[in-house]
């Protein structure tokens, strides 16, 4: 079987910070190499009831692990780019090589507190890769200034990591996955049936990708019965069993919650991976991998991470984890 890496998803919309911290520990000592972070200002759902910080998090997490960590994150409205290289910039200084950032054009429900108008998706990329480009100049020691549809004057960083921090691009759709491959170093996208995904990659790979990296966040739910998994997961998930043009627009925690009132416990199949069945997610793990994607970030829904993290330990990254 192929052998790729494994990442766990520390998901801070469900979460404590402090609870996160112990459960990367878990995932370490039980096989996994890597861990993805959500960066979120509210999480879908009132019910889900946490939202750290997540660059906070990362200096102590990765000083607690030794995995490989990846952010999902929005520059361009809450955060400006120039933050933001500084921040990766830092991570990477002190942990080289164990950082990437993975960038999309962001969600209303998190961006909306600047109080800024909410640009058009065609704006809100052109934004994004003005981003980029201005965070790899200021990672190559480069002095910015930039007048666009973000502004940056006389920005400058003196702690840089010695190399250029990986860019991934962050791909929902066929459309958004061509054009990240354009300029990304690889893209991330979430699990769907296996013709789905290997038209994400294809278009990827069409755009510019070709011969780059594809990671892949897997939204699952495992737990001890089948009863539980659909449980857990329609508890935690139902919110975000909708197309990412809706999702990107809804504005609050309550307004995920509306959007979610009428998903039924049997819909979350459509949007989710849920059995009690290790050997099943292996089969639907392996079909990723054939698919052409070269990481998998492993995201169990449910609260039950520690039961998750133990028997995935056991029987699903011995057969093809790194």
């Amino acid at each position: 079987m192929s052998k790729v890496q494994i990442g766990y998803h520390a998901s801070h919309e469900q979460f404590k910070p402090s609870e996160l911290i112990k459960y990367v520990k878990q995932a370490q000592q039980a096989g996994f190499s890597a861990a993805l972070n959500s960066d979120h200002f509210y999480p879908w759902g009132e019910e889900q009831g946490e939202s750290g910080f997540a660059w906070s998090w990362l200096g102590a997490a990765m000083q607690a692990t030794d995995l490989h960590y990846g952010i999902v994150n929005a520059p361009g409205q809450r955060y400006h780019p120039a933050i933001i290289a500084q921040a990766v910039a830092t991570l990477c200084e002190m942990f080289p090589r164990r950082f990437w950032i993975a960038v999309g054009s962001g969600q209303f429900l998190n961006e909306h507190i600047t109080a800024e108008k909410w640009p058009s998706k065609a704006d809100r990329n052109q934004r994004l890769k003005e981003c980029v480009d201005i965070m790899r100049a200021l990672w190559a020691g480069e002095t910015i200034t930039h007048d666009g549809l973000v502004q940056v004057y006389d920005a400058k960083l003196y702690t840089l990591p010695g190399y250029t921090p990986e860019v991934v691009g962050a791909a929902l759709t066929e459309k958004t996955a061509r054009w990240v491959g354009s300029w990304a170093d690889s893209m991330i996208t979430t699990s769907r049936p296996p013709e789905e995904l290997k038209k994400m990659v294809d278009a990827f790979r069409e755009g510019g990708g070709e011969g780059k990296p594809v990671y892949l966040k897997v939204q699952l739910s495992y737990d001890t019965t089948m009863e539980k998994a659909v449980e857990g997961a329609h508890q935690q998930w139902r919110n975000n069993v909708f197309a990412s043009s809706l999702l990107s627009d809804i504005r609050s925690p309550a307004g995920f919650d509306a959007a979610g009132a009428l998903v039924r416990p049997e819909d979350m199949h459509t949007a989710v991976r849920i059995s009690d069945s290790a050997e099943q997610h292996l089969e639907w793990l392996s079909a990723d991998v054939e698919a052409g994607v070269s990481q998998l970030y492993l995201h169990n829904v449910n609260l039950n991470q520690t039961n998750f993290i133990e028997v995935f330990g056991e029987k699903v990254i011995p057969r093809f984890g790194i």
